[in-house]
């Protein structure tokens, strides 16, 4: 990942370039909280990253024209700083629960991270370790109880199949409810 800067209507607003080996052409996107990433293929030159990024700066303007960035730096700054009080607490409010509803299912996996993550709440990779996000722990109890099911039904079908939801289903009845309730809260 490579982070840089564009001038775009007298502000200079910080963006990041990820290559991938999967990816065939160029992408943009905008985040809500005014961070845009360019995806592109390892292979393609920086120069035109960069004009492909200046010839779309009227459309980015258009998107983060409402964007306080000094207001989403101090949130950053303080999200940060309560990570650091609290990665122990959520870490231990995480793991309890992980044991508690894994007790019936006992899906194996190998490790258990905490994160400070900014665009999700979880995730589980091939080597089934799990990985939340600190904020999990100060959740609502059921919306809580929700992401570690969801990820935990990970070890066991990785995609978002059919196979998996009826999995997660067969574990919590409601979680489409749940899932509408937790667009309400932000990571």
């Amino acid at each position: 990942m490579n982070k840089s800067e564009i001038i775009i209507k007298e502000k200079s607003i910080p963006y990041e370039i990820r290559r991938k080996k999967g990816n065939r052409h160029l992408r943009l996107t905008v985040h809500s909280d005014g961070r845009f990433v360019v995806s592109a293929p390892r292979w393609y030159p920086l120069y035109r990253i960069r004009r492909f990024i200046e010839n779309k700066s009227s459309w980015i303007a258009d998107k983060i024209q409402n964007v306080d960035f000094d207001k989403l730096e101090k949130k950053r700054k303080f999200i940060g700083a309560e990570y650091k009080k609290r990665k122990k607490e959520a870490r231990q409010i995480i793991e309890n629960s992980i044991n508690i509803l894994n007790n019936n299912s006992q899906f194996s996996f190998n490790r258990i991270a905490i994160r400070n993550q900014k665009s999700c709440w979880g995730s589980c990779s091939r080597k089934k370790n799990l990985n939340f996000n600190w904020q999990v722990a100060f959740l609502p109890e059921e919306l809580k109880n929700y992401i570690i099911i969801h990820e935990l039904c990970h070890l066991e079908e990785l995609s978002h199949s059919q196979k998996f939801w009826k999995l997660v289903e067969s574990l919590v009845p409601e979680y489409k409810q749940l899932r509408k309730k937790l667009k309400n809260h932000s990571v």
